[in-house]
Order: C-alpha cells, then structure tokens, then sequence
C-alpha cells in the first residue's frame, strides 16, 4: 500500500512551452507526438509507442472515453471537445503552481504566456530562449557590424519581464566547444560569416560558433545580474541533435565558469544523460536537472529513468518540469508520471527502511517545487 506523504502538492513546471490553440487532425496531433521530422511508416501510428500508451490509458478518461480507446477515437472525440476545452480540462487537472514558459519556439503555433495563464488559471512567467532573439534580431535587417549590440539590447530589454533564460547551444553547436568568451574580432567574423550563410540558405538560424558562445556569455552576464537560472537543453531532442556531443559533461568548463560567476545552470531532459547530469549537480553548487518529457516518452518505463535520476543527485538540485509542447496531454502526462513514478521509488525506500514518511514528505516538496522557488526570483 502506498505511504501517505504529499505527492500530489502543487509543481512548479520550471520547463514548457504553450499548448496547440487549433483542432488538430489524426496526422497534426500524431505530429506533435513525435520528435522526428518525419510521419511514420505506412500501416503503423504515432499511438504505436509507449507515448501512445499512457495517453490512450490516462488521458481519454479525462475527454470522457474508456482508458485504452483506439487513438483514432481518441482524436476523434479532441475534435468532438474542440481545442479550447480539451485544453482547459488537461492544464487544470495537473495540480500546477505555476508554468515557467520558453517562448521562443514556433511561438506562432502555440499558445502565448498569457493565454497559457488563462488556459490553466495558473500564474505563468516567461523564459527567454537566447538563440530566438538572436535570430530576430538578424531578420530586422540590422547589418553584421551592427548585430552584437543590437542583440544584447533587445536581449537585456526582453530579460525585464521574463523569470529566466534559455540556450539551445546542445542543438545548434554541440557542447563540445571553445566554451571561453570569444574576442571582439571573433564576434565580428562569426556574425559576419554567420549572415552571409543565411542569405545563402534563405533562412536564419543561429548556428555560427562564435556568435553561439558570445550568446552564453551574454546570458550569463544578464543572469548574473538579475540572479536568473540559465536554462541549457541536453540530450533528447529532434533530429538537429548529434547525441553523442551532447553529453552535458562535454560543457563542464562552462558549468565551472558560471558557478564563478554566481549563476544557477539547470540541465534540461537529459536522456540519456540523466546520470551525468545527476553527477554534475553533485560536483558543482550551481547545476540543477530534471528529467523532463521522457518520462512521458518512456510511458511504463518512466519509473526506471526517474530512479537513474535519484541514484546520486542531491534531492535539493533536483527539478519538475515536463517540457510539453504543442499538446496538453503532455503537460497532464508529465505531472502524473512524475508523481507516480517519485511515489514508486519513495514507497520503496520507505519500505526497505532507507528513510521515513516524513523525509519522503521532504524530497517531494524540494523537487516538486521548493527548489525552482528558491532558485527563480518568482513573485510570493
């Protein structure tokens, strides 16, 4: 029998974006169930995963279906529902304290900061992912020279209302760079390199080097200042990722540099480095992690990537987010196979004598929400 200790308190999400405001068809909502840029094979479906699972199981009851429905009926009856009320039912049933919000992807698919506030009746605060403003910033018709300040500018005005900031280095980069403050002329270079490839391209994209690590010191100095978390994805993500390079001990000098620097960095996912990452917030005062939207990707097996999570990392550098985009689902998914698979282990621990009701009672609070409100300068 489960022990009676408080894990259904209210989470902090410190890691998602905003949910799909439109009906999706079969093929949009199996879209925004996957990472690949690419549908699946003929005969075979999005629901033919351990994804598909838990929300046929978990989330159908929710839109009034038999757990297990067909994905097809699942779909069928969102439609039925429309966007808007699907949306309302799965924020609000999440037990939510508050969202922490990256808006700098697909920002015009989804639903803004704001909105999300109103979807989940829940407060909800801005992360500002760096790259997306950078990319702005080149779209303005700024010239190369003028690029570096014209992005610090807009970067310190859009930190002013946000709680945090973002990096996407894992993505454009790897980790495994020159992680040092690039030079003035290495700036110029890159920039200057950098916008003679997205004319080439006919599209902007931060993928420069050197204008990517003038980036994380840019946002390190604006962190520094507002005592804002540098928010920094690893490992699981679409197909731009080279996953071997994106092992987050490869960022270890500037994990080193931003504890100097007083700045909390918070490894985002993870998988599969959920160990390393928990071995970085051991050795380093200033790393926090959080096993994010596997847990819903792993369906079942979430229990065995949430118990690698635990195995050494400190209960107090430890976070909830469930990275959901584009779908509620994954918001309601996250929170519940967090809470089930944290119960899991802490029943067991209980059990085997490792520590009592009261300790589990502890390591939920600080996970669940105490560390990302010591950590984000969030309002009472």
């Amino acid at each position: 029998m489960p022990i009676d200790f408080g894990i259904d308190r209210p989470l902090i999400d410190h890691h998602c974006h905003g949910v799909a405001p439109a009906d999706l068809d079969q093929a949009q909502f199996e879209a925004l169930m996957s990472e690949s840029y690419r549908p699946c094979p003929p005969g075979t479906s999005q629901f033919d995963k351990p994804l598909g699972l838990v929300v046929r199981r978990f989330c159908a009851p929710l839109l009034d279906l038999e757990p297990l429905c067909s994905g097809a009926d699942y779909v069928a009856r969102r439609r039925e529902l429309g966007a808007a009320e699907v949306n309302r039912r799965l924020l609000r049933a999440c037990g939510l304290d508050q969202l922490l919000i990256d808006s700098g992807h697909r920002g015009d698919d989804i639903a803004s900061v704001a909105e999300m506030a109103d979807l989940a009746d829940r407060p909800s605060r801005e992360v500002v992912r760096i790259e997306a403003v950078a990319e702005e910033v080149a779209r303005s018709g700024v010239s190369a020279a003028d690029f570096p300040q014209a992005w610090a500018d807009l970067l310190a005005e859009r930190a002013e209302g946000a709680v945090g900031l973002k990096t996407v280095v894992a993505y454009r980069t790897t980790f495994n760079i020159d992680q040092s403050p690039p030079s003035q002329a290495e700036i110029q270079t890159g920039a200057s390199r950098w916008f003679k490839s997205c004319e080439a391209a006919g599209r902007v994209r931060l993928d420069d080097v050197n204008v990517v690590r003038h980036g994380l010191w840019l946002a390190a100095d604006i962190c520094q200042e507002k005592s804002f978390p540098l928010q920094i994805h690893v490992g699981f993500g679409d197909p731009d990722i080279y996953m071997h390079a994106c092992d987050p001990t490869h960022f270890t000098d500037y994990l080193r540099a931003m504890e100097e620097k007083g700045v909390a960095c918070t490894l985002l996912h993870n998988y599969p480095f959920q160990r390393e990452a928990a071995w970085l917030a051991e050795i380093f005062q200033n790393v926090y992690y959080d096993v994010g939207v596997i847990l819903n990707f792993a369906g079942p097996q979430a229990p065995t990537i949430l118990g690698e999570a635990l195995e050494m990392g400190p209960f107090f550098k430890q976070l909830y987010s469930s990275d959901a985009f584009g779908l509620a689902e994954l918001y309601y998914l996250g929170q519940l196979q967090f809470r089930q698979a944290l119960q899991r282990h802490l029943d067991r621990w209980i059990g085997e004598g490792y520590c009592t009701a009261r300790d589990a009672d502890r390591i939920v609070a600080m996970i669940a929400r105490d560390n990302a409100a010591r950590i984000y300068p969030l309002p009472d």
